[in-house]
């Protein structure tokens, strides 16, 4: 897992792909296309991209009327403005509606690392899940990240999806094929699980490298799809194996954690470990000492899962 993408990339690739086959797919960006790497889009689909500038409840509002004129927009803006700045209109006009409308948080939860905690985004996937009807997906690598967004295309309803800025490996293998709903296993395990997305799940396989070491198998999920969840896998994770690790990278209460927490609780009740940031705004550095700092690495993941085995 040497080789890293950007999966802003391919997700512009995408779009471009999409508007050339349909003429209703619209851009939506908050003056920022250069950091959602749209810059080539605009110029082959100017009369398909809508630039609101730094306006973020205007952009959703338009991608409402646009859905309700039979458009399928596709919004782009920083994760943490596009959901702090504009959850009223989220809600009201795209949730309550059940519009049509793809929202891409660009550079999510603690991308934007040096900046911090204004440009955190920490809170969206826990935001996003209370919302009724809201999809709510965290690819972990280029093909999820593609086929995700495919899929939104084609999905009738509100659509959130996560697109990352740190670089990751490609994980999943060459016949993955995205499902809501659906977990995939990357690795078997009957010790532990560890369910994990987003740009710590290659982090997740390399912890469960660690623990092989140790003896421990662990079974490892790709959960990129946490609304709707997997609920028959985490049935299985609990019945047949020690406990559940999540791993996110993203607040745990209310994401990933809180979601498979509920699940268990009402079903197969298990131990369960929600890793991610804890109840606190993250503190200012890079994204990968963020990350390190709050035991999202592959020793503090592995750590975590000795613990449930023992």
């Amino acid at each position: 897992m040497s080789q890293t993408y950007d999966c802003r990339g391919v997700y512009a690739a995408t779009l471009a792909d999409l508007a050339r086959q349909d003429p209703n797919v619209v851009v939506l960006v908050n003056d920022s296309t250069g950091s959602s790497k749209l810059d080539a889009f605009v110029a082959e689909f100017p009369r398909q991209t809508v630039n609101v500038g730094i306006a973020e409840q205007n952009m959703v509002g338009i991608s409402a009327g646009l859905a309700n004129g039979g458009k399928v927009p596709f919004v782009s803006g920083a994760g943490c403005f596009l959901t702090g700045r504009a959850m009223e209109q989220i809600k009201a006009d795209l949730a309550y509606s059940n519009y049509h409308v793809v929202l891409c948080a660009q550079s999510p939860g603690v991308a934007y690392g040096p900046l911090g905690a204004t440009h955190h985004s920490i809170e969206d996937v826990a935001w996003m899940r209370a919302l009724p009807g809201m999809t709510v997906l965290v690819p972990a690598d280029p093909a999820e990240t593609e086929q995700a967004l495919r899929w939104a295309h084609t999905h009738d309803g509100p659509v959130y999806i996560r697109i990352s800025r740190m670089p990751v490996p490609a994980v999943h293998p060459g016949d993955y094929a995205f499902a809501p709903g659906k977990a995939v296993t990357l690795r078997a395990g009957d010790d532990v699980t560890i369910m994990a997305n987003g740009t710590v799940l290659h982090r997740a396989l390399s912890a469960a490298d660690l623990l092989a070491e140790r003896g421990i198998e662990a079974r490892v999920l790709s959960v990129a799809s946490v609304k709707p969840l997997d609920e028959d896998a985490v049935v299985a994770a609990a019945r047949e194996t020690a406990g559940i690790v999540t791993v996110e990278e993203g607040l745990a209460g209310g994401g990933l954690g809180g979601a498979v927490a509920e699940v268990v609780t009402r079903t197969v009740p298990t131990r369960v470990t929600a890793l991610g940031l804890r109840d606190t705004f993250a503190p200012t550095g890079s994204a990968g000492w963020i990350l390190d700092h709050f035991g999202l690495d592959p020793e503090g993941i592995a750590r975590a899962a000795a613990d449930l085995v023992r």
